[in-house]
């Protein structure tokens, strides 16, 4: 009979217990929710009205043949297309050859800013195409430029 009394008493503990657990923790969930959906949708509408475009000049560099051991640096020009500041977060270059540099003041609606590109040809023998990926708050969040040519063998 004690252990009944006890198993009564431990399951009514333990029932209690997840229960105030469960209906925090669901009040907490939806309140944070709602503020993110309604953080969303403030996001969207400002979103739609301005909003920066990333354009190049020009997507690719062709370097031609080189040693190597040989740098090859170019600056590749963006403009800002769009009618809001154009923020770029990161540039990235698909080898740790590439080295690009860039500035993160915003770059204004109808400016321009320069990505500098350093491409170390050490041990990089044969055609190359190395890729550089820009990540902004642009409409087209992903662009992407490119050095190519030749390296030849140091003799």
């Amino acid at each position: 009979m004690k252990i009944l009394n006890y198993s009564l008493v431990l399951a009514l503990g333990i029932l209690t217990c997840t229960s105030c657990g469960s209906s925090a923790k669901n009040e907490n969930t939806s309140s944070d929710s709602t503020v993110e959906v309604n953080d969303a949708s403030v996001k969207d509408k400002g979103s739609a009205d301005a909003i920066g475009t990333v354009e190049f000049a020009e997507l690719d560099y062709d370097f031609g043949k080189i040693k190597e051991g040989e740098k090859v640096t170019h600056t590749f020009t963006l403009t800002n297309s769009g009618n809001a500041p154009l923020i770029l977060s990161d540039v990235k270059a698909s080898c740790g050859c590439t080295q690009p540099e860039f500035s993160k003041n915003p770059v204004l609606p109808g400016k321009t800013s320069d990505i500098h590109v350093t491409f170390n040809s050490e041990g990089q023998v044969g055609k190359q195409q190395k890729m550089i990926t820009i990540f902004s708050n642009a409409s087209n969040k992903l662009a992407t430029v490119q050095l190519k040519g030749e390296v030849l063998a140091a003799k």
